[in-house]
């Protein structure tokens, strides 16, 4: 909302592209050492607001992201194609996510929830690239909004049933375990689990309900992918958090085992799909959806170890991906093509594109000293207390990700350049200063890993 307001008060029709540029990465900034010196408060809570360490960090990576997609997007599509009103999709949507985080009351979460859907199909419809981003935006609404209206039922049934919509007062006045048996034998556990997590699996996405993911992605442009992989997939994560306490699932077993299980498969599975892929954000999206299966299976692990893990792995995952897209949209820019076939030799045209390339593809991969890094070794071994078995789907996983990883970088990067390739002037310097602070806080936050476990579970 800082930001928000900081480009209103430059205001005026003959406001200048950069002062709202400036506007977003001025208030962004603020958030950022507002929240490192410790200057909001973790638990303080409100009739209307709460404030953790779960909503603030997501805020801040909302905030951060919404400034550096911005500068991505100084592109001459967006700058003489209505830049006030992509600038002001883009405040609405920053708006609607950081009330959604800060929300208290489980009624108007869900509202602002699926409010953010509509920003995004604004800019997915008016700033793609393709006459198939129609299609990709019908998909987007059709999986999100068809999983979530079973949500809302619950939600309702689940305020009038316990009294309350407040998610603190909510485990105040019912106990974890008296959560779990309220809902009677008409309505089984497993039902009240799927249907209570299901829009969250898909906004996710989960493996299985995630094909409106790389239709969305490619047919975006470079913002609305940033937007998608960085904030709105860590807005399924903090839902699927939210709700599993709020709903009282950690007791429950059965469907929660199979899923559990069908998320780190589907995981594995998307993993060697990424192999497949010839276009680039279609790689990239798919790589999304393995990070993923793997943050959902530490929040099913029902540990403190599980969950710290999982809020660090969006954290890294938001800003590693929606670099990497940006990354792909220099490359689109230069050769006028995501093929993979024809993205080659970039090290011999541009090598410090190839050294961003390198830099973020390790990220990728969960090397040091990434914050991925971190939330992995913490996210193991929550897994394996829970069950051994699933060493097998855990570690081909990760060994996949360093793969897939290598082989986007050595597609991208070696072999011959083609000979249609544009003219090259280099790289400008908003271009690398958007590079760098995208990878400045997934390298600087594990120096400061207390920040990811201000949360208290």
């Amino acid at each position: 909302m800082l930001n928000l307001s900081l480009l209103l008060s430059v205001g005026g029709s003959n406001m200048n592209w950069y002062y709202r540029l400036w506007g977003l990465c001025v208030g962004s900034l603020f958030s950022i050492l507002l929240l490192w010196s410790g200057g909001v408060s973790m638990n303080s809570e409100s009739f209307w607001l709460m404030s953790d360490g779960l909503s603030s960090s997501l805020v801040v990576l909302t905030l951060w992201i919404s400034a550096l997609m911005v500068i991505a997007s100084q592109s001459f599509k967006i700058k003489f194609n209505k830049p006030s009103l992509f600038c002001f999709f883009v405040c609405v949507l920053n708006l609607i996510l950081v009330i959604t985080f800060f929300c208290s009351n489980v009624v108007w979460f869900y509202v602002f929830f699926e409010a953010s859907l509509v920003p995004t199909l604004a800019l997915i419809l008016g700033w793609g690239y393709q006459p198939e981003r129609l299609q990709a935006g019908m998909y987007m609404m059709l999986y999100t909004i068809t999983a979530s209206l079973p949500l809302l039922v619950l939600i309702l049934l689940s305020v009038e049933t316990g009294l309350t919509g407040d998610f603190i007062l909510k485990e105040v006045l019912m106990g974890k375990s008296n959560q779990s048996e309220m809902w009677g034998a008409s309505v089984t556990k497993d039902v009240v689990f799927m249907v209570g997590l299901a829009a969250f699996l898909v906004k996710l996405p989960m493996f299985s309900v995630h094909l409106w993911l790389p239709k969305a992605h490619v047919e975006a442009p470079v913002a609305g992918s940033m937007v998608l992989a960085g904030i709105l997939l860590k807005l399924g994560g903090y839902g699927l958090l939210r709700m599993y306490q709020f709903l009282g699932f950690g007791a429950l077993g059965g469907l929660k085992d199979v899923l559990f299980c069908f998320a780190l498969w589907g995981g594995l599975i998307t993993s060697f799909i990424c192999f497949r892929q010839i276009d680039l954000k279609s790689l990239i999206a798919y790589s999304s959806v393995g990070h993923m299966s793997l943050m959902l299976a530490g929040v099913f692990s029902n540990s403190s170890w599980g969950w710290h893990a999982a809020l660090g792995m969006m954290l890294a995952h938001g800003l590693c991906s929606s670099a990497l897209f940006a990354l792909a949209n220099y490359n689109y820019e230069k050769t006028g093509t995501r093929s993979l076939v024809m993205n080659k030799g970039m090290l011999l045209v541009c090598p410090i594109l190839s050294m961003w390339w390198f830099l973020f593809c390790v990220v990728n991969m969960a090397a040091p000293p990434s914050i991925n890094l971190l939330s992995e070794i913490l996210v193991f071994p929550s897994i394996l207390f829970y069950s051994l078995w699933l060493l097998i789907p855990l570690g081909m996983m990760s060994f996949l990700a360093a793969v897939y990883s290598l082989f986007l970088y050595v597609s991208t990067q070696h072999g011959g350049f083609s000979k249609f390739i544009f003219p090259f002037v280099g790289m400008k310097s908003n271009s690398l200063l958007l590079l760098f602070l995208h990878y400045l806080p997934v390298n600087i936050m594990i120096m400061k890993a207390d920040v990811i476990c201000l949360w208290v579970v």
